[in-house]
């Protein structure tokens, strides 16, 4: 008996401590294996659809891995998100395609398989699809995008044709004593020679031994409203966005310079989506155009900084401190916007080096000049002078090109100004005397006839 008595509390003791040590090497395996990884979530869906292409921005909390596929007869672009659940969110994507959207019909949105979400894109016509991720800049988070572009791209001039707004050939006598204009030109913009003692304002380009041709064509202006879709540019303290005022000054700029028959002009943009850097300007050299404006309202960290500028390339260095961190801010415009990196093409890979010619630079410098003193007729301007950074939008080689800012859409006076339709009005009418100022000093040269 006392020997079985000491017998018996041993195995208890022993199974407790089995116990104890089970527990704990559960608890250790809990603590060292991970968790399984939570989905990703879908924080934004937004469509910007233009005649260009349309672009579906999928706004999310991390990096996603994406495969997509064509499918014909009809038309279809498949695509797959990995690692994400159905969400509200997500399915919004469906009421935010609109019948008018030139490329999509419909999507259709749906849990494929476990945290995998399938959309299907029902397409208007042929397309080639542009589908990449972006890392988190600015205020947003990771991106995914969609761009669906054209099988077969329009051509800038057809469209102009196409509207009406582009005439092959000039009016026999351009009338423009007739058509209305901010000032009246002493004498037709068509018939004017420059002056062969004026060497101040003599085109670089131009063999000054025989006199120069008297102007036989129409002077093309491409146009470009800074930023658009994804990329609003500046925000004034009210919440009025750059894209937004810029586009509307632009539309008034091109509504006054189609008053006059020897003049024409287009927008890169005119509704609200992004055209990447390389577009812009082979939209500009695909019509021929003549001159480049780039039109932008300026922001800085200081509300109190006010007026208005005009700027033009430079191939040394910036003009100044202020000139530089704006061209900087510009030039990272197209981070904020979206660009699929990857399909750079060699037209982009051309505007990105510095091609631009001392003669481009002189041209640029004049007709900023032109501009800028008549834009100081209706704001203070922030320098007296054309300042000179290195814009990538102002590269390309064969086009003057200039970068108005507006007024400061950051101090609260200019903002009301900005949003105003008469100062737009204003604006647009001195950036057109500007623009026609120096034509009538500097008139382009004879180019082939479009075909």
């Amino acid at each position: 008996m006392p020997r079985s008595t000491e017998i018996r509390p041993q195995p208890v003791k022993s199974k407790s401590r089995r116990t104890i040590l089970k527990a704990g090497g559960a608890l250790f395996v809990s603590v060292v294996t991970p968790l399984p990884a939570l989905a990703s979530q879908i924080l934004a869906v937004r469509v910007w659809p233009s005649d260009d292409y349309t672009r579906v921005t999928l706004e999310n909390d991390s990096d996603l891995k994406v495969t997509h596929f064509v499918v014909k007869d009809p038309e279809r672009l498949v695509v797959d998100i990995e690692g994400i659940d159905l969400n509200s969110t997500l399915k919004d994507l469906v009421a935010k395609i609109q019948p008018n959207d030139p490329y999509i019909k419909q999507v259709r949105v749906g849990q494929n398989r476990p945290s995998v979400v399938r959309l299907v894109f029902d397409l208007k016509d042929e397309i080639k699809p542009q589908v990449f991720t972006l890392a988190p800049v600015g205020e947003y988070k990771y991106r995914f995008v969609i761009d669906l572009y054209p099988a077969a791209p329009p051509d800038p001039i057809a469209a102009l044709i196409q509207k009406g707004e582009w005439n092959k050939e000039p009016p026999a006598t351009p009338p423009l004593a007739q058509a209305p204009a901010p000032k009246p030109d002493p004498v037709p913009l068509a018939e004017i020679k420059p002056q062969p003692d004026d060497k101040s304002d003599r085109n670089p380009r131009v063999v000054t031994e025989e006199p120069r041709m008297q102007l036989t064509r129409m002077i093309t202006i491409a146009l470009y409203p800074g930023h658009g879709g994804e990329d609003p540019g500046a925000t004034g303290a009210r919440g009025n966005r750059e894209k937004d005022v810029v586009l509307s000054i632009a539309k008034r700029l091109k509504r006054k310079i189609e008053q006059y028959p020897n003049m024409r002009v287009m927008l890169t943009r005119d509704a609200d989506f992004f055209v990447p850097l390389g577009q812009r300007v082979v939209k500009a050299r695909k019509v021929q155009a003549d001159l480049f404006v780039s039109i932008h309202a300026d922001a800085f960290v200081q509300p109190t900084a006010r007026g208005s500028s005009v700027f033009a390339l430079s191939e040394k260095g910036a003009s100044s401190t202020a000139a530089r961190w704006l061209a900087n801010k510009e030039n990272s415009a197209d981070l904020i916007g979206g660009v699929n990196i990857k399909t750079h093409d060699r037209q982009l890979a051309s505007v990105l080096l510095d091609l631009s010619t001392t003669a481009q630079i002189n041209d640029s410098l004049r007709v900023g000049n032109a501009v800028l003193k008549e834009i100081g007729g209706i704001n203070k301007l922030h320098k007296g002078a054309v300042e000179q950074a290195g814009f990538a939008v102002l590269k390309a080689p064969d086009i003057p090109s200039i970068l108005i800012e507006t007024a400061f859409i950051s101090n609260p006076e200019e903002e009301a100004k900005l949003t105003d339709e008469r100062y737009q009005d204003q604006m647009a009418d001195a950036i057109l005397t500007g623009i026609r100022n120096y034509f009538a000093k500097n008139p382009p040269l004879a180019k082939n006839k479009l075909t």
